[in-house]
């Protein structure tokens, strides 16, 4: 029972983080915040993310390059050029490193205000730093694993963000429903989407890529919208694009 716990909390926390914080605000710039708060979440990304953690900046970068390039060769992850969700995956991976490391040529209109925490991020992207969150979970794993079919999730949470990114651009770009006819093949993959906060309405987000509800009909559930409201609410950010600009 605790190692399921575990799980679910570092599923959701960590997912969280990546469409509250690398996705609506680095990405997108959906709402500002304090440096302080910045710093803030950029640690609470690296804490819930641990070895699957993606520097905000390049992150950034990396997902505006994909509403820009959808569905071409310029896309870092369209399933439309990879044989298989792995290949999309590993493509994935080489063009995020390479944007992380500074080697691939990126348009300056791509990286306008991103956040930047250049020595965190440089620990929280290196090897030790991902080793000693894999021996973290293992321990955990050890110590609390019930049963040895528990192991099969170990995998899964060392690699959660992989995860969470292949079921969006991979699936949410194959299957479901559309409530906009747009020029890529972007798919609300859920109708409810409780599993992944709002993150498969992904034909909506295209459409409307810096909304803070990325739900839009009255079933589109975004359990992430109310937290941001809260957020604005106590001061925490403040939301800068209340009617979205269509991409």
């Amino acid at each position: 029972m605790v190692i399921i716990v575990f799980f679910i909390a570092l599923w959701y926390l960590s997912l969280f983080c990546q469409t509250f914080f690398q996705h609506r605000y680095a990405a997108h710039g959906a709402f500002s915040m304090s440096k302080g708060w910045e710093r803030f979440f950029f640690i609470t990304s690296y804490v819930t993310q641990g070895s699957s953690y993606m520097s905000p900046r390049a992150y950034a970068v990396m997902h505006r390059l994909h509403h820009a390039y959808t569905d071409t060769e310029k896309d870092p992850h369209s399933p439309s050029y990879s044989k298989h969700i792995f290949a999309m995956m590993w493509r994935t991976r080489s063009i995020y490193r390479s944007i992380f490391k500074g080697t691939l040529d990126v348009e300056t209109k791509f990286t306008r205000n991103v956040p930047e925490w250049d020595k965190f991020d440089r620990w929280a992207n290196s090897g030790l730093s991902r080793l000693l969150w894999v021996l973290l979970y293992a321990l955990i794993f050890v110590l609390f694993a019930s049963s040895p079919w528990l192991y099969l999730l170990l995998p899964v949470v060392i690699t959660m963000g992989a995860f969470h990114g292949a079921i969006i651009n991979w699936f949410a770009h194959k299957y479901g429903y559309k409530n906009y006819i747009l020029k890529n093949t972007s798919e609300n993959l859920f109708s409810i989407d409780i599993l992944m906060l709002g993150e498969s309405y992904h034909n909506n987000h295209h459409k409307y890529p810096s909304a803070i509800n990325f739900g839009k009909r009255w079933h589109e559930i975004d359990p992430v919208y109310p937290v941001i409201r809260l957020f604005a609410w106590l001061g925490i950010i403040t939301i800068t694009r209340p009617v979205a600009v269509k991409s």
